[in-house]
């Protein structure tokens, strides 16, 4: 696909490929061309290290990981700017803030022109150009070349495979609808016929190829398709044809003309001298067309305070308009226990909801519930789909299969999608819907695969500000921190600027006004035993023991080890060599559970391959210490010291 005066030209719609000045590029082995693939996908923008090695090896990472990109890396820029020296970047695949970007104009990437050339084509039809928009989709599939990113190994190109061929079936789709308004079903159906067997599963195909079938005067094959279809939906499915596959096997039966509007490219059906309802999936207009419009957020806390730069991006990410239509915003918080970010995404939901008519969808995933397993994504649109008004005879029994339907549904529609306390990627992904919703979620785990299989954006959230702590702390306490900064200030301190901690220590405040301030204080800053005591009575959900427990029983047993034995540690930095020293372990095995145990937010990086303890899972950690038999803490302790002596 070398494109003329261009002086790269890259192919993902089918075996990946490149060209330079006309020239094809040995792009090397899988895996490196997997790498530039994923770079090429994303030009010109940054792709970190992190985001690379997920897209490549998923959750298979081997320890020489990091340096398989690099060497991949060094790979592509010989085999791209073979001019230039070793020691030199080049100028098409640059190094830059703690990651790679490949340098080239985005539409020299076949996947990106495919995507312009798409909408130019649904503009051209918007605007009743129909011969423009023709041109427009056949210039489009033109590119097309086999499987998308075929070659290459990895969950990001399993991904992108997937993602490209539904955008192509819909250009398909879009396209024979045209091809039939135009009167030309004769080379509509043998385009027809390949889309169906690739995606037997997709009514709308099979409504516009039946109409193709019925106009060429094929009406007995016509007819076959829809038998055909009955069977295969049954069996996959255990459901009948949409209303409009029976409305247009009653028509072909009864041998009534059929002629296509606006609406074909989308599988709806008309009779001569009827209009069709705007373009709509067939299963979306079993929901949202007649049930409420959802509106399931719950009410936001009382006091938000802060964090105005995180809602403003968010904001515009979420808000943010894809000209292709073919990419839904994704944001995903993570932070540790207790930090607000339940809170924060409510906040955030209510304030975009007037930016989405449609209404707000909400699911409680309970990733790190004490109170029983976590919801998976078959549960999660189960619910979701009985919450839309599908009848339970309707919705089928496999994941795959539901998470198509709430996709049909949600198709055309702008709902935000809020999914609280996610455990993985993969009980997210099936609730991703298309096209112009949103999803926001929330996590204590950070999702890196997300960012790079789905575009997700990762937002990290950390405690909260000392100013913005104390605004919270006075607002919530009513009067009794009135000139009182510097109790207000300590209690402040004692929280470690959680605001989970901080309403708590309210509530303490407010709940016992007869007691004097200052012993409330002493009481709440006494270290053993204040985990238990920042708790509402009969909630276990506003226990931060209860919360840090959760996060903790969710380690690998290695890792809780480690953390077990980190509460022993009373310096304030700890270091991979200490902590190797305690676990008795190498220091490339302490450095992989430290980073794992930083992913989970129990420890907080400290830079240079040091790590701390917020104040309050301090105490935590020493209280699971005491779990860890005497003589293995008391084995630890004397090989830290030994490694102090040793080095003295």
């Amino acid at each position: 696909m070398a494109i003329a005066g261009e002086p790269l030209a890259v192919q993902l719609l089918g075996p990946v490929r490149a060209w330079r000045h006309g020239r094809e590029v040995a792009l090397g082995p899988p895996k490196q061309r997997a790498v530039f693939a994923l770079l090429a996908g994303r030009a010109n923008d940054v792709v970190s290290v992190d985001h690379i090695i997920d897209a490549v090896w998923g959750g298979d990472i081997p320890q020489t990981a990091s340096n398989g990109v690099h060497t991949y890396v060094a790979g592509l820029r010989r085999a791209l700017e073979p001019e230039r020296s070793r020691r030199e970047s080049g100028e098409l695949l640059i190094s830059t803030a703690g990651g790679y970007a490949l340098q080239t104009d985005p539409e020299a990437v076949d996947a990106t022109l495919f995507a312009r050339r798409h909408t130019e084509a649904r503009r051209a039809r918007a605007e009743g150009r129909l011969q423009e928009a023709l041109d427009h989709a056949e210039s489009a599939l033109s590119l097309w070349h086999g499987e998308a990113h075929s070659g290459v190994p990895g969950p990001f190109a399993v991904m992108e495979r997937t993602r490209l061929q539904d955008l192509r079936l819909t250009a398909v789709e879009e396209w024979a609808g045209d091809m039939l308004e135009a009167d030309r079903p004769v080379e509509a159906v043998t385009v027809l016929l390949g889309a169906v067997a690739e995606e037997p599963l997709r009514e709308k195909l099979r409504w516009l190829l039946m109409t193709a079938l019925y106009r060429c005067g094929r009406q007995a094959h016509a007819l076959e398709v829809y038998a055909e279809t009955r069977r295969l939906l049954r069996h996959e499915l255990g459901i009948d044809p949409s209303a409009e596959l029976r409305t247009l096997h009653q028509q072909i039966l009864a041998g009534s003309p059929v002629t296509p509007t606006g609406a074909a490219r989308t599988g709806t059906v008309t009779a001569v001298g009827t209009r069709a309802p705007a373009p709509e999936p067939p299963a979306a207009r079993l929901v949202l067309s007649e049930t409420p419009r959802p509106a399931q957020l719950p009410p936001v806390a009382r006091g938000f305070v802060g964090r105005s730069q995180e809602l403003e991006q968010l904001a515009r990410l979420l808000t943010e308009n894809d000209p292709r239509g073919a990419s839904t915003p994704i944001v995903v918080i993570d932070g540790p226990a207790g930090v607000g970010k339940s809170a924060f995404a409510l906040e955030l939901a209510h304030r975009l909801s007037g930016h989405f008519p449609d209404g707000q969808l909400y699911v409680d995933l309970h990733g790190t519930s004490m109170e029983g397993r976590s919801l998976s994504a078959s549960e999660a649109l189960l619910q979701v789909l009985r919450s839309l008004g599908v009848d339970n005879a309707r919705i089928p029994a496999d994941l795959a299969s539901r998470a198509t339907l709430y996709r049909s549904l949600l198709h055309g529609k702008r709902v935000l999608v809020m999914l609280d306390d996610v455990l993985s990627a993969d009980q997210l992904r099936p609730l991703i819907p298309g096209g112009s919703s949103c999803v926001l979620s929330t996590g204590r785990q950070r999702l890196g695969g997300l960012a790079v299989r789905d575009g997700a954006h990762l937002l990290r959230l950390e405690p909260l500000g000392t100013q913005d702590a104390l605004s919270l702390l006075r607002c919530l306490s009513g009067d009794r921190l009135r000139h009182q900064e510097a109790v207000a200030r300590r209690l402040v301190g004692l929280s470690g600027g959680r605001p989970l901690a901080l309403r708590m220590m309210a509530e303490t405040l407010a709940a016992n006004q007869d007691v004097p301030l200052s012993a409330l204080v002493e009481h709440i800053a006494e270290e053993h035993g204040r985990l238990d005591r920042l708790a509402v009575g009969g909630d276990a959900s506003t226990s931060l023991h209860t919360l840090f427990e959760t996060s903790y029983q969710a380690l690998p047993d290695e890792a809780a080890r480690m953390f077990r034995l980190l509460g022993l540690y009373s310096a304030g930095l700890i270091t991979v060599s200490a902590a190797a020293d305690l676990a008795g372990t190498t220091e490339p095995e302490a450095a992989g559970t430290l980073r794992l145990l930083a992913r989970r937010h129990l420890l907080v990086e400290a830079g240079r391959g040091a790590y701390r303890f917020h104040e309050l899972m301090r105490l935590y950690a020493a209280e699971c210490a005491e779990r860890e038999p005497l003589t293995h803490r008391s084995a630890a302790v004397a090989r830290l010291l030994q490694a102090t002596v040793s080095v003295a």
